[in-house]
Order: C-alpha cells, then sequence, then structure tokens
C-alpha cells in the first residue's frame, strides 16, 4: 500500500535546457500540482521542477514523530524515490550544488529527513513548515556536510502538526552539519505557506 510508484510530474524548464532542478514534495493530502503551482510566486522559473505523487497523497501513515518504525516501509520507499529522482537529475547533467528542493508539512519533513541524510552542497533547500523525522532524532542517521547550502525553515506558533521544538532540535543538527538556516516563526498563522513565506524563500534560498 505505502510502497511508493515512481510517478513523477515534471514541469518548467526542459531538463536539457534546464542549469538548475527543484524537487518539490507536496503534504498529506495534497498533490504534485499542489506544489508545482507555487512556481507562481516562487522564483524557480529558469528550473527543471519535479514534484513526485505519493501513493494515496501520503508519503508515510503515521506523524513525523512517531517512531520511524511505525512509518516503515513507507518513509524508506519515499526517500529511496527522492534518491532516485535526485540521481536522475544528476545524470542528466544538472549537479548536486544546482539542484533545489522545497516541501510543505509532511513534505517538508520528508525534504528534511532526505536531504540530511544525504547531506551535500545543494541549491537551496525550502522546508515549509517542518523538521526532521522520528520519535527521537539520531544525529547518526545524518551524515554529510551541507557546505553552507541556505535553507529556509518557516512555521507557525503553534502548529497543530510540527512543533516549535522540533524545528528548533532540527536547525541544531543542520547547523552543527554547515547547513546556513534561515529560520521565522509565524505567531497564530494557520496551517499554510504565507506570501511572507515565499519572499524569504526568494531572498535566502533562491536569490529574487
Amino acid at each position: 500500500m505505502y510502497t511508493h510508484s515512481k510517478q513523477i510530474i515534471k514541469d518548467g524548464v526542459a531538463i536539457g535546457e534546464a542549469k538548475k532542478a527543484i524537487v518539490m514534495l507536496h503534504g498529506r493530502g495534497g498533490s504534485a500540482e499542489d506544489i508545482i503551482s507555487l512556481k507562481r510566486v516562487l522564483n524557480i522559473s529558469d528550473m527543471a521542477i519535479y514534484a513526485p505523487k505519493a501513493t494515496n497523497n501520503s508519503w508515510y501513515p503515521y506523524s513525523f514523530m512517531a517512531p520511524v518504525a511505525q512509518n516503515q516501509p513507507a518513509l524508506d520507499s519515499a526517500l529511496a524515490l527522492i534518491g532516485q529522482l535526485v540521481a536522475d537529475i544528476e545524470a542528466d547533467g544538472i549537479a548536486a550544488e544546482n539542484i533545489y528542493f522545497a516541501g510543505f508539512s509532511q513534505g517538508a519533513c520528508l525534504t528534511l529527513e532526505y536531504t540530511a541524510r544525504n547531506a551535500k552542497r545543494y541549491g537551496g533547500i525550502i522546508a515549509f513548515t517542518g523538521g526532521l523525522v522520528g520519535e527521537e532524532m539520531t544525529e547518526e542517521s545524518y551524515q554529510g556536510d551541507f557546505a553552507g547550502t541556505p535553507v529556509l525553515i518557516a512555521t507557525g506558533d503553534p502548529d497543530p502538526h510540527v512543533p516549535v521544538s522540533r524545528v528548533k532540535e532540527s536547525i541544531a543538527i543542520l547547523e552543527r552539519m554547515n547547513a546556513f538556516v534561515t529560520f521565522a516563526i509565524y505567531p497564530g498563522r494557520q496551517h499554510t505557506i504565507s506570501s511572507q513565506e515565499i519572499q524569504l524563500a526568494n531572498k535566502h534560498v533562491l536569490g529574487a
């Protein structure tokens, strides 16, 4: 049920012409089309866009703060899908430092989890309301060096799904791995993506 098939919607610049690519990960109950619609406001018009589709619109069944074993095999399947997609993008001639990631909610958690497990210099990472996955975070799971990769993590306080404490714990790990993190908390914000967050993503990660 939760083995994710390799269904990926492509948009933006054709891969043969693009110098940059972005992997966009939708939230629980969302769709690849939803997250791609952010191209209207994010500064990604020069990128090849890839948005994988989660089986049953969910990357894993339980909360991102449940024990990792409870979210298997879905979580490993989702991480493997992203890894294969990144490998395909690199095989098409776009190096990791020109690959970007963006996700919302469950997709933001998955974005952070994948990149922290496979840290290197990426183009940039945008996590709209997310944190690293697991009941407890074990730093041994996270390998590599972000080498100054710009990261934006923005969240509401309180958020119904993502505690600010977990966001801050995640940032501490990313910073120890040499990510350059921009962090924003919006008191009372709904579980959504605000225009302020879009502006921060464009300024700090996408260079607009």
